[in-house]
């Protein structure tokens, strides 16, 4: 397929997460009416489209940039169609943080106490990361550190769940993790957003060290391009955008790695020219699958990060089968 022009596919991008964004805040058990958005403030309506959905929809869009942009990064650097945040270790080491604060009861007593202890949890991840890879390692033995991350850290959830106090704690726990946008409120956004902001502000300084590194790791070198550097930045920036994510959300999967897929034959093998857009198609994707989360006639509202695995395990399927035949 011939690459669409950069500007052709920000503006259908930008133009999606606009219409988006409006449906997101009418969408609903009660819908808001057109007519609302020109009438008077004093609308009861209107502390639903603030207090409620507003923060959703800001939450959704910079969950999903964070999402899609550590995906895109993750996979130009590893060379992995395969990767997404959750690879690195970091989520899950943030997902256990948050399990802890739950564990204890603390996130009870002081609510502030669940985010942070999630992103205690992404910070202590990303030194444990560059520990065990060392300054000079390969991306082999980088991507092996973290598989051991998530596998420690995927451990440590599940010991907290088996030996959780009150049923009440494992139900708290097993609800965190699946993730949802549902319920959130201005204090999660003023706690998410500049961390996923400057996550992502790092990630996106890459771009030419992801290019270079497509042509191998001693030619990158080569181009002055410090791979010692652009690992402990990758890390940081993953941690900063999905730790934050993370911390206000739950684990949600599949978004780092579809995306990319989705633009790749849009915009072409660069990593590089794949940031920005995942940026925006991420946030595109996360504000779709919520809207259909809302509107699905079900008791209970579906959970998101539910939504996105059933979304996202048949593409993975389809992607492998894929890849399969292309190496046949």
């Amino acid at each position: 397929m011939k690459n669409m022009p950069r500007p052709v596919l920000y503006g259908a991008l930008i133009v999606a997460l606009i219409v988006l964004s409006i449906v997101s805040l009418s969408a609903g058990q009660i819908w808001i009416p057109w007519h609302v958005w020109s009438g008077v403030s004093d609308d009861p309506r209107w502390t639903i489209i603030l207090e409620l959905r507003l923060p959703r929809t800001i939450l959704g869009i910079f969950v999903g940039a964070a999402l899609g942009v550590s995906g895109a990064a993750l996979q130009g650097y590893t060379r992995n169609p395969l990767a997404d945040p959750g690879v690195l270790g970091v989520s899950p080491m943030a997902a256990f943080g948050a399990v802890v604060t739950l564990y204890f009861d603390l996130a009870t007593q002081v609510p502030w106490l669940l985010p942070t202890g999630a992103m205690i949890g992404a910070f202590a991840g990303i030194w444990i990361l560059l520990t065990l890879s060392g300054s000079a390692s390969s991306i082999l033995t980088f991507i092996l550190a973290g598989v051991i991350l998530n596998t420690v850290a995927s451990a440590g959830v599940a010991l907290a769940m088996n030996l959780a106090p009150t049923p009440w704690a494992v139900n708290e726990i097993i609800n965190w993790l699946m993730g949802a946008l549902a319920d959130r409120s201005v204090d999660e956004v003023r706690f998410a957003v500049p961390f996923i902001a400057v996550g992502c502000g790092i990630l996106f300084t890459l771009s030419r060290a992801l290019d270079a590194l497509t042509l191998g790791e001693s030619t990158a070198r080569s181009l002055g391009i410090r791979i010692d550097r652009t690992r402990i930045l990758l890390a940081i920036g993953i941690g900063l955008a999905t730790g934050a994510s993370v911390a206000v959300t739950g684990v949600i999967g599949f978004v780092g790695l579809v995306t990319p897929h989705l633009l790749r034959p849009l915009v072409g093998a660069r990593p590089g020219a794949l940031l920005i857009p995942s940026a925006l198609a991420g946030a595109v994707l996360v504000l779709a699958a919520d809207i259909i989360v809302r509107l699905t006639p079900s008791p209970a509202e579906l959970k998101l990060g539910v939504a996105m695995s059933i979304l996202g395990g048949p593409f993975f399927l389809l992607l492998l089968i894929h890849m399969r035949r292309r190496a046949a």
